[in-house]
């Protein structure tokens, strides 16, 4: 093991050091930390199954991770994912989050910026496998004007790399929660494209959620199923508002409002979208959940994530439902957009593709 891991962290190393030829002495830091954290993760890790025969594991995590395996094995046989590709492994982190994940936007457009990676392209995000690294990355660019979003993530993917494990960060969730997190990232180890980070979220969020109805629907949990749709639901409406609202500040954005107007105008979408919430959670009588959110000042980058989540899930489901259901079909015509250009892709999905990355 220790082995694999020194090849492991040599190797991301290489990746790094190549890079270093095309970029700046920050790039290079930013691969080493990224070599290292992966190393660190993966050092943690210990198999499910050694986990499970111990018998000092507490009984909520062993719960935990045998549901973990059901999902695993329920993802293979129904899902068509690639079951055994991660989570065959358990690690504890000793921290809240596995990376902190940095988002950025210029002031005035909806255009998230991009960064390049070996491998995978341009993603409109980057991460971090600590805070610090990430608030020095995210106050660099608040200095230069950027919009930015700094957030704690619990869950990430190497898409088929490595073996991820299963992190103490996120094994607590609901069984809903936590079903739909392993269809989510295993949708990802099965098919992703190359610098397309909308493409690629809200597929395997379409999945996800599809994946979740279907998980309930095989257990005979009616119940949990009911109460899952109701989250959606109420997930869905939040998503609606506040695609309402980027869509307002997209159409602010092309005029040629001086700066001042611009920010003062901008202001006000966002102080409306506010009130509108708040109208939301009256009807709700008084439901609290998204409370958090919109107590954080929201701006074009946290706009930026709900889109590139969510933008294109109805579309993702529509397709599931044009192949009548069967997951291998869509699968099949999802990766036969692969190698075409991303207007072409979009278009066969009866979206417009967003705008390029700055």
């Amino acid at each position: 093991m220790k082995r694999r891991l020194t090849a492991l962290l040599r190797r991301l190393l290489q990746v790094a050091c190549l890079s270093a030829s095309l970029a700046s002495c920050s790039t290079v830091q930013f691969y080493t930390q990224a070599a290292q954290g992966q190393a660190q993760m993966l050092r943690k890790a210990r198999p499910i199954a050694k986990v499970l025969a111990q018998p000092a594991t507490r009984p909520k995590l062993r719960q935990k991770l045998e549901l973990v395996l059901k999902l695993r094995a329920f993802a293979g046989t129904d899902l068509h994912l690639p079951a055994d590709a991660i989570f065959t492994s358990y690690a504890d982190l000793g921290r809240p989050y596995a990376v902190w994940v940095v988002y950025a936007s210029p002031e005035f457009s909806l255009e998230g910026k991009g960064w390049w990676y070996p491998l995978v392209g341009t993603l409109k995000y980057r991460g971090f496998f600590d805070r610090p690294s990430a608030k020095a990355e995210a106050d660099k660019l608040k200095a230069q004007g950027y919009d930015i979003l700094m957030s704690g993530v619990e869950a990430y993917s190497t898409l088929g790399w490595f073996s991820d494990p299963v992190l103490n960060t996120f094994i607590g969730r609901s069984e809903g929660d936590l079903a739909e997190l392993i269809f989510h990232e295993l949708t990802h180890a099965r098919l992703f494209l190359s610098g397309d980070t909308d493409f690629n979220e809200a597929l395997a969020t379409a999945v996800g959620e599809e994946g979740v109805r279907r998980w309930f629907i095989n257990q005979h949990q009616p119940d949990e199923l009911k109460a899952y749709e109701q989250e959606l639901a109420k997930d869905e409406e939040i998503v609606r508002l506040l695609l309402r609202t980027r869509e307002e500040l997209k159409q602010l954005y092309k005029t040629s409002l001086p700066p001042a107007g611009m920010r003062r105008e901008k202001a006000r979408v966002l102080a409306t979208l506010q009130a509108r919430y708040q109208e939301v959670r009256r009807r709700w009588q008084g439901d609290s959940r998204y409370d958090k959110y919109f107590a954080k000042p929201i701006n074009n980058a946290r706009l930026n994530t709900i889109a590139a989540y969510h933008d294109l899930v109805p579309a993702f489901t529509r397709k599931i439902r044009d192949h009548h259901d069967d997951l291998e079909a869509f699968f099949h015509e999802m990766e036969s957009l692969k190698h075409r250009s991303k207007a072409e892709r979009y278009a066969a999905l009866g979206a417009s593709p967003p705008a390029a990355s700055p």
